[in-house]
């Protein structure tokens, strides 16, 4: 497939030592990740772009069960007969259809199709419902770190500046969300930027929210480099 005609989908490439890493960007938290001959899909959505097109998916890595996030059609679309899929547990709950899966807990450290991910936590500290209840508790949804050659990918799904994230070490990739009410303000991924350093920082998951504010409250930050591509 020419990826250039897929919808004017966007990308970046990296030098890793494993080759090339090949980012395109689809919409919202919807992206795939070309790598070693291998496509890598983080939360496919339908409605986010045209999975009728986009290349069938040897790993599929959902973050959290939210509609936004887990669609079972787009997973349908590019699923073939090998493709391993991550699902959170509240996922599995979700997907009776399904049953070629696997659930990684918080804490785990998987390495599938050569690839290796870490989860760990994502969720609000204080963004919550009407309520009283996160719109993220944390134990339900997961970020992932995932490492290709000696590049280190931060996959934030929704979730807020926590300790877990600020205390990450040599990222050199991060995407972290940043919209209202249900994610981190521009002041929370200012501050997760600033603890852990990421040498690339691609804010998604952004909605409305004006992300040239982020690039001025990091431009002083010469060792991250804030890229926007439209999500």
């Amino acid at each position: 497939m020419n990826l250039a005609m897929a919808q004017d989908l966007q990308q970046d490439s990296f030098s890793t030592s494993k080759g090339e890493l090949v980012i395109n960007f689809v919409k919202h938290a919807s992206l795939f990740f070309e790598f070693d001959g291998k496509i890598i899909h983080i939360d496919p959505v339908a409605r986010m772009g045209n999975y009728e097109i986009y290349p069938d998916a040897d790993l599929i890595i959902i973050t959290h069960h939210h509609g936004d996030h887990l669609d079972l059609n787009a997973i349908e679309q590019i699923k073939k007969e090998n493709t391993k899929i991550i699902f959170t547990e509240k996922c599995k709950e979700l997907s009776e259809n399904i049953s070629d899966f696997i659930v990684i807990k918080i804490g785990d450290v998987l390495t599938i199709n050569g690839l290796e991910i870490e989860a760990i936590p994502a969720y609000n500290i204080e963004n919550k419902r009407p309520n009283g209840h996160p719109f993220h508790p944390k134990g339900e949804g997961n970020a992932y770190i995932l490492t290709f050659g000696d590049k280190r990918v931060l996959i934030g799904g929704d979730t807020e500046n926590t300790p877990e994230i600020k205390s990450l070490k040599n990222i050199d990739i991060a995407f972290l969300p940043m919209n209202l009410p249900y994610t981190m303000t521009i002041e929370m991924v200012v501050d997760a930027a600033k603890a852990f350093r990421p040498k690339v920082l691609y804010p998604y998951h952004y909605g409305d929210t004006d992300t040239s504010t982020l690039v001025e409250l990091l431009k002083a930050e010469n060792d991250i480099e804030v890229r926007i591509k439209k999500m």
